[in-house]
């Protein structure tokens, strides 16, 4: 039994942590929103935790830290103990990852953050930016031997290619990743798929695969091909340790529950049949607009979270 166990949840393996987490996590962004308030934030929150949810999502930039700040008050009163607390940061700098994560650890109001990952992996050169010798996975290993972290991963949701690009640079500086975070979803089997790409790497490293977007906030329910609980089942059915879940009401809540206690391993007839009612929406990528978009690209509207560029290309840059 890991953190929180309790018989109406699911636990899986976080990769080769040696943690124990729920298949359903509880996503950071949506206890952000501007129509969920503080009060629903921490009851959704403490809610989850004593359905079994033990595995919590956020990052330094959602929602201009309130996701955070509100976290840190939930966590309070002996929730904190209960739960695996992720959280992402986007300096890709060593100066301005030591900054942010100093920042989440003030907001959570924690010592230690269990999982902080590099957040929005898009680019590629997003890998060497966070292994340069300056760059922010120097920062995290830093945090990480000063106990204010336990493990490390990094995110991304544009292209596959730019997470196994992301696995290589790592391999190559001699570093394992604990966790791993994409899009995971009935539209993402069809089109530049995580899924098929990402997953078995993961699997063969014993890396653990974090599942997001699973509805991708709503946008695949507008093809009208598949239900929600479809959705979740789907993801769920994927060697995933966690599918993160937006939940910004108890509604919401209730019909991630309601996944969890029906999903049952689904036959490859039974993927099949679900895969081919969202073939012709998803071939194009217009429901996974975070693939064929800029526009859930926060580093591109701020860049100036990412830091600086290596001192040794800008030395590059000014030599003449």
């Amino acid at each position: 039994m890991g953190v929180n166990e309790s018989n109406s949840m699911i636990y899986r393996d976080l990769g080769s942590t040696g943690e124990r987490v729920s298949v359903i996590g509880l996503g950071g962004w949506h206890i952000g929103l501007k129509h969920v308030d503080e009060q629903l934030a921490i009851k959704i929150i403490r809610t989850a935790i004593e359905y079994g949810i033990n595995f919590m999502d956020n990052s330094w930039d959602y929602n201009e830290g309130q996701s955070e700040i509100r976290m840190g008050k939930a966590l309070k009163d002996g929730y904190r103990e209960k739960v695996i607390l992720m959280t992402k940061i986007d300096g890709r700098s060593k100066k301005e990852a030591h900054r942010q994560l100093d920042e989440s650890l003030k907001r959570l109001q924690v010592d230690t953050i269990d999982l902080v990952q590099h957040h929005e992996v898009v680019r590629f050169e997003d890998p060497h930016r966070v292994f340069d010798p300056e760059g922010a996975n120097a920062a995290l290993v830093d945090a990480k031997k000063a106990g204010k972290i336990r493990f490390i991963g990094f995110t991304g949701h544009k292209d596959p290619q730019i997470h196994l690009h992301m696995l290589q640079v790592a391999r190559e500086n001699g570093f394992k990743f604990d966790a791993a975070q994409m899009p995971l979803n009935v539209m993402d089997a069809h089109y530049r798929s995580f899924a098929k790409l990402v997953v078995p790497e993961l699997v063969k490293d014993k890396i653990a695969v974090l599942g997001m977007k699973s509805m991708a906030n709503g946008i695949l329910l507008k093809s009208n091909t598949v239900t929600p609980i479809e959705c979740l089942h789907y993801a769920l059915n994927l060697p995933t340790s966690v599918v993160i879940a937006g939940l910004d009401s108890m509604k919401i809540l209730e019909q991630a529950m309601e996944a969890v206690k029906t999903f049952k391993p689904m036959e490859e007839s039974e993927v099949s049949t679900l895969l081919a009612k969202t073939r012709e929406a998803a071939m194009s990528g217009a429901y996974e607009p975070f693939k064929t978009s800029s526009i859930f690209d926060s580093t591109a509207l701020h860049p100036e979270w990412l830091g600086e560029e290596p001192k040794r290309i800008q030395a590059l840059m000014n030599a003449e």
